[in-house]
């Protein structure tokens, strides 16, 4: 019996746990998955990396057990149609804050009868070969991750989750930090009373729930609030800080 995937896994209601990733290194996306994480998210939208680099970085977080979503810098059919082609598992797409974004990032994202993606069977995503099945596999398989980070995005929330094929509602605490006056404050009240508002009227319309969490603690505090997709830290900070760490008892 196949696999379950990933979006399979988060339909059927498991917690996934990742991390985004900047660094343009297939070990590090390989790393992921070897130390027990669920997903890692090539991110292009802040990070350097681009769809020819996210290639490599594709099959290594798979060679390592992680599923490879990659985070579009835009809302953009050919954004989102070459992340989808080099084999991500999912695509991140940000800045979403009405319906028509939403349909739009459908559309981009599955291939008809359920959208208009750009065909060719003959890339990463189909084996190279493509084959009879491949668009419906593809509808299937491919998990679409929408960005709701600031104010106009809560307050379209209702229409936004009415869009059929959209699996998860991304909550981006430092775009609602910011949206809210006070940047970068994630831990401020108003900050996590939006989110929570957010989480439970997902919950209610039956949507999957992600943030990005800190740490380990910030992380079980809104797994315990319902959310299943969290992405954990970036590489670049838990890099540097395992280098602390390592240095930090060292008599110099």
């Amino acid at each position: 019996m196949p696999e379950p995937t990933f979006r399979e896994r988060l339909m059927d209601g498991e917690t996934v746990v990742g991390t985004f990733q900047l660094l343009d290194s297939a070990m590090v996306a390989e790393m992921t998955g070897v130390a027990g994480m669920d997903f890692t998210i090539l991110d292009q939208e802040h990070g350097p990396l681009t769809a020819e680099t996210s290639v490599g970085l594709c099959a290594a977080a798979e060679n390592g057990g992680a599923a490879p979503i990659v985070r579009v810098r835009n809302n953009t059919e050919s954004e989102i149609q070459r992340a989808l082609d080099i084999g991500a598992a999912g695509v991140e797409i940000p800045q979403i804050e009405t319906r028509e974004d939403a349909e739009a990032a459908v559309e981009h994202a599955r291939f008809d009868p359920l959208g208009s993606r750009g065909l060719s069977p003959y890339v990463r995503a189909g084996g190279y070969t493509g084959g009879d099945d491949y668009t419906e596999e593809q509808n299937e398989a491919v998990t679409v991750i929408v960005h709701i980070e600031g104010e106009r995005g809560v307050e379209n929330l209702d229409e936004i989750l009415a869009v059929e094929g959209i699996d998860v509602l991304f909550l981006g605490p430092y775009d609602m930090s910011q949206s809210l006056g006070i940047p970068g404050q994630v831990g401020d009240e108003r900050v996590e009373s939006l989110m929570t508002e957010v989480c439970e009227r997902a919950e209610e319309a039956g949507k999957v729930v992600g943030t990005f969490a800190d740490d380990a603690a910030i992380a079980n505090k809104w797994i315990d609030a319902g959310v299943q997709y969290v992405a954990m830290s970036v590489d670049g900070a838990i890099v540097t800080k395992a280098f602390e760490d390592a240095i930090a008892d060292v008599d110099r």
